[in-house]
């Protein structure tokens, strides 16, 4: 199938899901729908369940649930606030929905996490038989008062969760209740440096790796998981995700995604500048058959400093294709990974307010 969709949200206000289509034989990238949603529930983090039949969105205020009927066919069906604190959806804080994860076995639950102010706990909601968002939370799992994670992920067997908290600058591990999806907690690791900043996780499917994106230090850190413990212990062995020579990478980019191939055999990891004068950056990273990272191949700068995004989205049935987002100027493309080369094949830009996200592969 020549011909695959993605979807991709917006940063601010008005909110709108956008479809794409890339033609992976043309080489093209167009703008096939925009399905309007409600004004106030921009979706700045979007994923999809583990069939694809639904999108649930970290929407501002609020999380949200939209059936997905066709690429085309976009529906909502849910709209929730965020209750793990009564100061979290008030109108004078800003509180904000950043992020959530779908299960992918059952019972299918969604782990939401809120950012900035009031922050210090997370959402587990159940779903539907649809797969819609059920408006009574399985639990809200407390964490620290000054928490703010922004990136989770599951082991392989989905026993495990790891979160990224920026703001308390650790890493958490909880155990999942394989019934009732609620969680427990395991522990939690400071991150190496009180600068860091930890961000977005990624983990290895053998289980035996953890892959942590720190936004302030701007590197990736790479963790073994104990055995017994769960708990991520870290390697000392970090690569980086600007150039050298920086003058202060504390301050000048913010790294911000990092992703694995199909395969996973490769790695990918983005950061954004503070600046749109300067450039962001993707690097590229070869993988062991244990996790293991074997080589940084490469730190090649994308068109723009990505803006809040540079999202980078690796295509789920192949190694070969690479979406990247940024909401500096609304641009989606489309990358091929190749020889371990990586080069840009498709370009569009959706000059809107905030667009540019995150892209998520429908087909």
């Amino acid at each position: 199938m020549p011909v695959h969709h993605l979807m991709v949200g917006t940063w601010t206000p008005p909110g709108a899901i956008f479809t794409v289509a890339f033609d992976d034989e043309k080489l093209t990238l167009t703008l096939v729908k925009r399905t309007e949603i409600a004004h106030d529930e921009a979706i700045s983090w979007m994923s999809f369940d583990h069939a694809k039949k639904n999108i649930y969105g970290a929407a501002m205020k609020k999380w949200s649930s939209y059936a997905v009927r066709s690429p085309t066919e976009i529906v909502h069906e849910a709209s929730h606030p965020m209750t793990h604190d009564p100061r979290a959806s008030s109108s004078e804080t800003n509180t904000r929905a950043i992020f959530l994860l779908a299960a992918r076995q059952p019972p299918y639950a969604v782990y939401a996490n809120p950012f900035y102010n009031h922050a210090g706990a997370g959402t587990v909601f159940p779903v539907t038989e649809t797969g819609a968002l059920a408006p009574e939370p399985v639990q809200h799992f407390s964490l620290d008062p000054h928490s703010g994670i922004h990136g989770s992920v599951f082991d392989p067997t989905e026993t495990y969760l790891y979160s990224a908290d920026l703001r308390a600058n650790k890493l958490w591990t909880h155990r999942k209740d394989p019934t009732t999806g609620a969680l427990e907690l395991v522990g939690s690791v400071d991150a190496p440096d009180p600068r860091d900043h930890p961000r977005w996780v990624a983990m290895h499917p053998s289980g035996n790796y953890l892959y942590a994106l720190m936004e302030a230090g701007n590197r990736l850190c790479l963790y073994l998981v104990d055995p017994i413990s769960k708990l991520p212990v870290y390697t000392h062995r970090s690569y980086p995700l600007i150039p050298p020579g920086i003058p202060d990478r504390w301050t000048m980019y913010r790294a911000d995604v990092c992703e694995l191939s199909h395969s996973g055999r490769y790695l990918f990891a983005t950061s954004r500048a503070n600046s749109f004068d300067l450039t962001g950056y993707i690097a590229a990273f070869r993988l062991a058959d244990n996790g293991d990272i074997e080589k940084q191949i490469c730190l090649n700068p994308t068109p723009t400093s990505g803006g809040h995004s540079n999202a980078v989205a690796p295509c789920d049935w192949s190694d070969e294709w690479v979406a990247i987002t940024d909401d500096q100027e609304g641009w989606i493309e489309v990358y091929r990974w190749q020889d371990e080369f990586l080069a840009r094949v498709a370009r569009l830009r959706i000059p809107e307010p905030g667009f540019g996200m995150n892209a998520i592969w429908y087909d």
